[in-house]
């Protein structure tokens, strides 16, 4: 479970007139005002709606999400939910952290090795440790991020998260995962897709309940991009091996919102048909280049079961436990 920009429960919608441009650009909408907290939203222009978007009533899975990662962007009724669901899958906090660690490596990875200076990241979730921006722009100032979501909490919290480089650029866009089209348009703003782009769909995809429609969707994002772009993408599996996280998605599915979709790790494979996949391939998050470093310090080696500093590309240092398996499963990949 992750932040989304696919389906907050309300459908496949049209992308609203919200999107920032920051360092060195022009504001392309409305700017929340300054801490862009809920109490000042009523009065900007265009937001009105954003209060009665956000309902307090049901936990929704990016305010777990971030609970689990220690944030304080949650109400009571995320923290219940989250507790009952890591009371049935103790070890489901861990997965929350071993995708941002999987980010961190990937952008880490795609910037100091690929040369990639520009990402698409679509599902961006609350703001957390190591954002991908943030990643990128520690080793390529120059690196711009275009980030996606249409949950309205995201939003709230846009102004705090489009915080640039001077040299490179951060936009934010409110908008469906399915409007592929829309947001290619509108990310061309800020990013120049004659040039490598890596997408970024972390947690995302397992909000679109339709296995053909998921794969279409990154499928046409991929397809307008050229040659020298990555995926990068993670999802939650269902293997006979994991029950408990069986249980605790359908848990989940009863009480919470929106839905979640479970694939096998051969499904998730599928999302890189075509593509190039570095090694080791599609893994459990918390073992792709375990050894590699994340671009940062502020997360590494807090995954129980880690075991693994830092080394050469890819590579655990000897005698290093393999990390725990967890039940987000991801993969890097080159559109050749």
């Amino acid at each position: 479970m992750s932040a989304l920009a696919s389906s907050s429960g309300r459908g496949a919608r049209g992308p609203a007139a919200v999107g920032f441009r920051t360092a060195g650009g022009v504001c392309s909408a409305q700017r929340l005002p300054a801490g862009g907290s809920l109490d000042t939203l009523s009065g900007v222009t265009g937001n009105e709606d954003i209060r009665e978007r956000i309902d307090t009533t049901r936990p929704h899975t990016a305010r777990i999400w971030n609970y689990w990662l220690g944030g304080k962007d949650n109400y009571p009724v995320d923290r219940e939910a989250g507790d009952q669901i890591r009371a049935i899958h103790p070890g489901i906090g861990d997965y929350a952290l071993a995708d941002r660690l999987f980010l961190g490596r990937a952008v880490h990875h795609l910037v100091g090795r690929a040369g990639v200076r520009q990402f698409l990241d679509i599902g961006t979730g609350l703001p957390s440790a190591d954002n991908t921006h943030e990643v990128a722009q520690r080793t390529a100032p120059d690196a711009r991020v275009v980030y996606v979501d249409n949950d309205p909490l995201v939003l709230t919290h846009a102004r705090a998260m489009l915080t640039s480089t001077f040299e490179g650029r951060t936009d934010y866009l409110d908008a469906d995962l399915r409007d592929v089209d829309a947001i290619l348009e509108r990310a061309a703003g800020t990013l120049d897709f004659s040039e490598p782009v890596a997408l970024m769909m972390l947690g995302v995809v397992i909000f679109v309940e339709d296995h053909q429609e998921s794969y279409d969707v990154v499928r046409r994002f991929m397809a307008a991009l050229p040659s020298g772009s990555h995926l990068v993408l993670s999802h939650t599996i269902t293997s006979p091996s994991m029950p408990e996280v069986d249980a605790a998605v359908a848990f989940w599915n009863e009480h919470g919102t929106p839905r979640l979709t479970q694939r096998t790790p051969a499904q998730v494979e599928r999302y890189f048909d075509g593509l190039e996949l570095l090694e080791p391939g599609v893994v459990s998050c918390s073992r792709w280049r375990p050894g590699s470093p994340s671009g940062s310090g502020s997360l590494s080696g807090s995954l129980s079961g880690s075991g693994a500093g830092p080394g050469p590309e890819g590579v655990r240092e000897r005698g290093a436990a393999e990390p725990d398996e967890v039940a987000m499963f991801g993969g890097v990949a080159r559109k050749p």
